[in-house]
């Protein structure tokens, strides 16, 4: 009996045993909820059904589900993106950290899908172009080479959105006409001001729009070809309206050598020169 611990001990010794698996029960729970915060700011791409998918921990220590942000505007730029059969990929099966690295992540994808197609003839392929280059430009942590890249594909586009703007121009400016010459034939108490403004605008507008939908409608070097008369005429009539270039100065013969000259005659003062002495008459005796 008095080998056995004491009452008093062994409550302690079942205190401290409850105190350390408290701690470690404690210690555990950090370290998940810290391994579950990292993974719920670590992002990955996938490839679903054809698209590449951007996937975004969840709140466990592993294990990731598709991101739809609550922003419409951060939902639109990580939306799924149609690969279009490429599923050979650098960037699969990576963590990124940051949202930085995986816009930069996504621009390689991205920059890859267009660039073919902006260098492409095709109008179908320019608006793919489009629609991929538009989603790069919401990415905000490129790095300063993808910028560039970026500002060269923006800068190809150039011509086919100048194309898609003058189209939108046309159609607008055909709309306004039908509604000038709507409030014109109508009672309105505008009528008098449409009659004349549409009189006044009418034939610009149809003359505009005819040469944009000719434009848009032909191929270039068909319009190329078209146009040679034109701005050959514009170009002659441009001649005759510029003034004749100035007449340049002709330079003035060189002179003669002049002769050498020599001791110059010294000049004499005029002194009255005598004359014969007078006679003086003489009288006769």
């Amino acid at each position: 009996m008095d080998n056995q611990p004491k009452f008093g001990a062994r409550l302690l010794r079942a205190f401290r045993n409850l105190v350390l698996f408290g701690l470690v029960l404690v210690a555990a729970g950090a370290a998940v909820y810290a391994m579950s915060l990292l993974n719920a700011r670590t992002y990955t791409l996938e490839i679903r059904n054809g698209q590449l998918v951007v996937l975004k921990g969840r709140m466990m220590p592993t294990g990731a589900e598709p991101w739809l942000p609550a922003d419409p505007t951060l939902a639109d730029t990580y939306a799924p993106i149609d690969l279009e059969g490429n599923t050979s990929l650098a960037v699969l099966n990576q963590k990124f950290q940051e949202r930085d690295e995986l816009d930069r992540a996504l621009f390689t994808v991205l920059s890859m899908l267009a660039t073919p197609r902006v260098a492409s003839d095709s109008p179908k392929d320019w608006e793919k172009a489009l629609l991929y280059v538009r989603r790069a430009e919401r990415l905000t942590g490129l790095s300063e080479d993808q910028r560039a890249a970026l500002k060269k594909l923006q800068v190809d586009l150039a011509f086919y959105l100048a194309r898609i703007r003058l189209d939108d121009a046309r159609r607008q400016l055909e709309e306004a006409l039908a509604q000038l010459k709507l409030a014109a034939e109508s009672d309105s108490r505008h009528k008098d001001d449409a009659s004349l403004m549409l009189m006044a605008v009418e034939p610009q507008v149809r003359l505009l729009s005819g040469t944009l939908r000719a434009t848009a409608q032909t191929d270039m070097k068909t319009l190329s070809k078209a146009l040679e008369p034109t701005l050959q005429s514009m170009f002659e009539a441009l001649k005759q309206k510029l003034p004749p270039p100035p007449e340049s100065p002709t330079p003035p013969p060189p002179e003669a050598p002049k002769p050498a000259e020599g001791p110059k005659p010294v000049d004499t003062p005029n002194v009255p020169v005598p004359g014969p002495a007078p006679t003086t008459p003489v009288a006769p005796p």
